[in-house]
């Protein structure tokens, strides 16, 4: 097309849109930064935890062992709820991010038409006002405006765009009217091209799943070749048949899978995505409230996070008592003759009621290079808002002024001149002061409690604006935040290292781009700081994408929200303690009853070695497995995860488990091999010893419950009650499925005999551990 401005405002015509449509250059491309729903399916089924449990399940199908093969509830219950949870999540997002689609003007053939913003092409010109919001990126070709750009670089000041200019999609024009030509569609929006950097795979971080993972790892390697050795033996050496030859070692290797304890995550997690649910907080990927849980370093926008995100009108003074009845009027008729949109003649809209008195002869829209706009009226002269500074001499302007912008303030005064006349060159007449607007945007409510209460839990907090950092200073200064007063311009640092360096130094960063957000981020997580990153704006998606934890404003870009671990549907940071509570309540409640669950998986690693060293079968099958799964760990488990427990986590999940696991897991290997034994001695049928072991192992399995509820309370007593008489209940009842009897008049003193020294040994150790690593109770 021709340069010359005539000619770009004929447009193109219907045949030059029609060929770029068929060449791709057309604005449809539609960005969706969310898993879908085959993603989500792969992630919870093909695991290798999964696996294992279903190759062992295949064995069991295929020999007729049915009545062995109720643990698949647990596998199934648990990727149903991880599902179910990812794509509920998933549905809500993007039910946010739907929008009524905004009609654009374009200039074709010579004329204006209005098309939807995905019918734009390639070199389209497009007319834009005030208010508006740029669909593509564009060069600016005829006209004059101001566009707020915050939501693409953070930067809350209004740049001017004329002939040349580029307009970014997604940004504002908050006064002014332009004609621009799309330079760019689709993909190659600036927009798109930010959040495209953040569809890489974010894997889980989730030291619960990962403690699990390491278990399935390690078990992996074992399971292959004990599974083989206990066939081999059953099947060759003692003859057992392929049925029971394969039904021992399936005891054998799901024993050393914590099933239960990865249906008690999920089932913990699902239950506090529920409970913050009904707080106005969503949560995309459950485990997130556990990230949360031990995070150590907060980064914080500060529009939309630290403040409300709307400016809003603070004080009004009046300085001339000669207008104080006509004031109203006249301000109401300003607003109501003024065409600026920006957000602070939105906030004195607000505040004022706009009433058309005086009719306008003359406007001159308000813009940042001058900063100041006026309107010249039929009856009251030119009435003129803007900068105090740039309205009146020093020596003219109110303390109150001074006062305000010391205190973080933005200002605005308004002045009269009732015999002046607005210039085309835009030399103001002699005013004389009517008003001074203090305006800001409201810290939010509760933020500096917030904000003292997270530095109480030790959690380190950094603001990360692309705003002024002066003014990113103040606004933390009034939110209570501790060093406020350390900031930097990071427009001024131009390497990375200057970038990762400044991370170290500072505590407040303003001028900051999307590139360096990240790598702030990244900086912090090379030192071993577990973040989490607040944010609502595209420039904020690559630092949320490489944060651990990333929680968006439910107000800010649908990209965003898409991204982030977290969405707060009141946009309030405020709730952040919420899911820290949340977290800590899962992770420690979890860890104290983890023991539980590894108690099986130690002593059937240690049995099925022992069991494949002497071609002994292992005494178990799967069918009794799974009742100590369901009524000792699920059952107990289960109603302790729901306790409040905001303590600080302490400790790494995994050892302290295993740690914890290990001492009744001896004791049942003890027991098993002493049941043995004097089995072979006196005589006892294969029933007989092999009721004995299984009581013996509920007993001490239940010993780990008791354990799991001190310190006692009414609820953790019932527990205890109702899990030792429910399962010893539910064995006699089901003896014949379980293949188990009744303890007789031989086996029921060995019995409480071998229970009483278990007690007794349990207890020594525990006191022992207290006396050496000065506990309480509730610690041991």
């Amino acid at each position: 097309m021709s340069s010359n401005k005539f000619e770009l405002k004929q447009g193109l015509t219907a045949q030059e849109v029609e060929s770029r449509k068929q060449q791709g250059l057309q604005n449809d491309y539609e960005e969706n930064v969310a898993k879908s729903t085959k993603d989500i399916i792969y992630d919870n089924v093909m695991t290798l935890f999964n696996f294992l449990n279903f190759a062992i399940a295949v064995f069991l199908f295929a020999v007729g062992a049915y009545s062995n093969l109720a643990f698949l509830a647990i596998i199934l219950v648990n990727m149903g709820m991880g599902i179910y949870q990812e794509i509920h999540a998933r549905n809500l997002v993007q039910k946010l991010s739907i929008v009524a689609k905004e009609d654009v003007t374009v200039i074709r053939d010579g004329r204006e038409q209005s098309i939807g913003t995905d019918e734009l092409v390639m070199d389209d010109i497009v007319l834009i006002s005030a208010g508006e919001q740029v669909p593509s990126d564009m060069k600016v070709i005829d006209g004059k405006a101001e566009a707020n750009e915050a939501l693409l670089t953070g930067e809350s000041d209004l740049i001017v765009k004329m002939d040349g200019d580029v307009l970014l999609s997604g940004s504002f024009l908050s006064s002014g009217q332009v004609y621009a030509q799309v330079i760019h569609v689709g993909a190659d929006n600036y927009a798109v091209k930010i959040t495209s950097e953040a569809k890489v795979h974010k894997p889980i971080r989730s030291e619960l799943i990962r403690s699990i993972r390491k278990v399935s790892k390690f078990t992996s390697f074992v399971i292959i070749p004990l599974g083989i050795i206990l066939f081999i033996e059953g099947y060759f050496i003692r003859e057992s048949g392929m049925k029971d030859s394969v039904v021992a070692s399936a005891a054998a290797l799901l024993g050393m899978l914590p099933k239960g304890l990865v249906l008690l995550i999920s089932i913990a997690l699902t239950t506090g995505v529920i409970k913050l649910a009904k707080k106005r907080i969503l949560v995309q990927d459950m485990y997130a409230m556990e990230t949360l849980a031990h995070v150590d370093t907060l980064c914080l926008d500060k529009t939309g996070t630290i403040t409300e995100g709307k400016m809003k009108v603070q004080h009004v003074h009046e300085l001339n008592p000669k207008f104080n009845e006509s004031l109203p009027l006249i301000i109401g008729s300003y607003l109501a003759e003024s065409t600026d949109n920006n957000i602070t003649m939105q906030a004195i809209r607000d505040h004022f009621e706009v009433s058309n008195r005086y009719g306008a002869v003359k406007t001159m829209p308000f813009s940042s290079e001058k900063k100041w706009g006026a309107i010249q009226f039929n009856e009251i002269g030119t009435v003129v808002l803007g900068a105090p500074e740039k309205l009146f001499s020093e020596d003219r302007l109110p303390k109150e002024v001074f006062t305000a912008q010391e205190e973080g303030y933005r200002t605005l005064m308004l002045g009269i001149a009732e015999q002046g006349i607005l210039d085309d060159d835009g030399t103001l007449p002699y005013l004389e002061p009517l008003v001074l607007l203090e305006i800001d945007d409201p810290i939010r409510q509760n933020a500096n409690e917030t904000l003292a209460y997270l530095r109480e839990e030790g959690i380190d907090i950094k603001v990360i604006s692309g705003d002024n950092p002066v003014t990113v200073s103040n606004i933390a200064r009034r939110a209570g935040l501790v060093g406020y007063e350390s900031y930097i311009d990071l427009s001024t640092k131009k390497t990375e290292e200057e970038v990762r360096q400044a991370v170290h130094e500072y505590t407040v960063f303003g001028r900051v781009s999307p590139q360096q957000k990240r790598t702030l981020v990244r900086e912090l997580k090379d030192n071993q700081r577990v973040v989490a990153m607040t944010g609502d704006g595209v420039n904020d998606v690559l630092a949320l994408r490489e944060a651990d934890c990333s929680i968006a404003m439910a107000e800010g870009d649908g990209a965003t929200r898409q991204i982030s671990n977290l969405v707060l549907l009141d946009s309030d940071f405020t709730t952040l303690p919420d899911v820290l509570f949340e977290g800590r309540r899962v992770v420690n409640n979890v860890t104290r009853v983890a023991s539980v669950f590894f108690i099986k998986t130690i002593y059937s690693l240690i049995l099925s070695v022992i069991c494949g060293l002497t071609a002994i079968a292992f005494p178990f099958i799967p069918i009794q497995i799974t009742l100590i799964d369901l009524a000792i760990e699920g059952y107990p488990a289960f109603f302790l995860s729901f306790e409040s427990d905001k303590r600080k986590v302490q400790g790494k999940f995994l050892p302290t488990a295993l740690r914890n696991a290990s001492v009744n897991a001896v004791l049942v290997v003890i027991n098993i091999v002493a049941v043995y034994l004097i089995g072979e001695n006196q005589g006892f049928s294969h029933l007989d010893t092999t009721t004995l072991m299984y009581y013996l192992l509920i007993g001490i399995s239940c010993m780990a419950v008791v354990r799991a509820c001190l310190p006692l309370n009414p609820l953790r007593i019932f527990l205890i009650v109702t899990t030792i008489g429910g399962i010893y209940v539910a064995a006699m009842l089901f003896h014949h499925i379980l293949e188990v009897g009744f303890l007789t008049s031989t086996t029921l003193p060995i019995f409480v005999a071998m229970m009483a020294i278990n007690i007794i040994v349990r207890v020594l150790i525990g006191f022992y551990k207290m006396k050496k690593s000065n506990l309480t109770i509730s610690e041991l």
